[in-house]
Formats: structure tokens, sequence, C-alpha cells
């Protein structure tokens, strides 16, 4: 009789969590069309610059990063997803690594609202995964004499640097998604900080969020200014 080690598991019940909620929703998109469908990915929230501005449907900010475009999109994103979060919530708390997740992904996608073409459809939810890079490069900058951190964080540097350059040369990618969701997940990472780690002197805290808000407003200018 094998045993199972329950507080692994519930160390990342979040990480879990969001993974079984991409691969639900990407089952539910394959049932009602196709995840390349581009009908099937509008009608259950892909982003799209004209229908946030013209239709008011602000919502698909939020809801565009937990869908994807065929398999190797969320295959890919849920591996590294799965690997951050394995060492990134048990150092967050469960909290403050959803609210960063989630938050980076909307931050994503308001970069590609603010730059990107109106015609595209885009979803997934590597905005939301270089929002996880962008944290942990925070945390590395202020933590650089623990070991650990120091590993990760240059790690995560490597990873969002050659995606970043990758994406340079690739179709169909889109790079303001990553690079704003890596703004995002840096500034939040300032912001929340860690429950285990030293964090950011009080003053650094209230820059970021200062830096965050005129990030926010500008990119919902800028979106509705080229939408229209």
């Amino acid at each position: 009789m094998k045993k199972i080690n329950s507080n692994r598991f519930s160390s990342t019940i979040v990480t879990n969590t969001i993974l079984i909620v991409l691969f639900v929703v990407f089952i539910l998109e394959t049932i009602m069309g196709g995840s390349t469908n581009i009908h099937t990915l509008i009608r259950l929230g892909a982003m799209n610059n004209q229908l946030v501005t013209v239709e008011h449907q602000w919502w698909r900010l939020f809801t565009a990063q937990f869908l994807h475009i065929g398999w190797l999109h969320i295959a890919s994103n849920a591996v590294m997803i799965y690997y951050i979060g394995q060492f990134m919530e048990p150092i967050l708390g469960h909290w403050r690594f959803l609210g960063i997740y989630l938050l980076s992904g909307v931050g994503g996608n308001l970069l590609s609202y603010a730059y990107g073409s109106d015609s595209v459809v885009s979803a997934g939810a590597s905005t939301a995964l270089f929002g996880l890079f962008g944290v942990v490069i925070a945390l590395y900058l202020a933590n650089r004499s623990i070991p650990v951190v120091d590993y990760l964080g240059k790690q995560a540097l490597a990873l969002a640097i050659i995606n970043l350059v990758l994406d340079l040369f690739a179709s169909h990618i889109d790079i303001l998604g990553h690079l704003g969701g890596l703004i995002s997940g840096f500034l939040l990472g300032i912001i929340f900080g860690s429950i285990h780690l030293r964090e950011y002197h009080h003053k650094l805290k209230v820059i970021a969020v200062v830096i965050l808000i005129i990030y926010v407003v500008f990119c919902l200018h800028q979106g509705i200014v080229i939408s229209n």
C-alpha cells in the first residue's frame, strides 16, 4: 500500500487548481468547435481590441488568459506554470501567488490592448506566466544572498530574455502580452513581496504602486485611442 504526501500537494494547491481549470477550459473549447476556431475563442472570451472597446467587453482582459490555441500552446504553458509554481507558490503563499498570477495576466493583455492589432484574436496563459517570471526576478533582486532564490531568479531572468528574443522571430506570438505580463509581475512582486523573504522598503512599494497605476491608465487610454 502506497502513501501520498498530502503536504506536497497542499503547498501547491493553487498551481494545481490553475492547471485543472486551464485543461477543463481547453476541453470546453474542443467540444464547442475547436481551440483553433476563431468563433469558439471569441465566444469563450478571447482577447480582441475591437470587442473590448466598441462593445465594452472589458472582461476579455481577464478571461483570455484561460484560453489556449492548440495542444502545443496549452502544453508548453502548463509545463512552465507547473515548474514555477512548485517553487514560487510555497515562497509567495497561496493568495499572493494567485493574485499575482491573475493580475499579471490582465496586465499583459493591457499592453497588448494598448499597442496590439485591432483585428487580432489572442489568448493564452503566457501573460500570467511571464508575470511569474517577473515576480521571481523582483524577489531575486531583493534576496540574492539566499542560494535558492538566487538560482531561481537567474533562471527566470534567462527564460524571460530567451523567450522574448524568440518572440521577435516567431509569427502569431503576442510579444506585447508577454512583455506586459513581465512588467506587471515585477511590479506586483515588489508590492506584495513574500511571506518568507525580505521585502522591499515601503517607499519602493509606493513607487511601484504609482508606476502600476500609471501603466494601467496609460494602456487603457492608449487602447481606446488606437481602437477608435
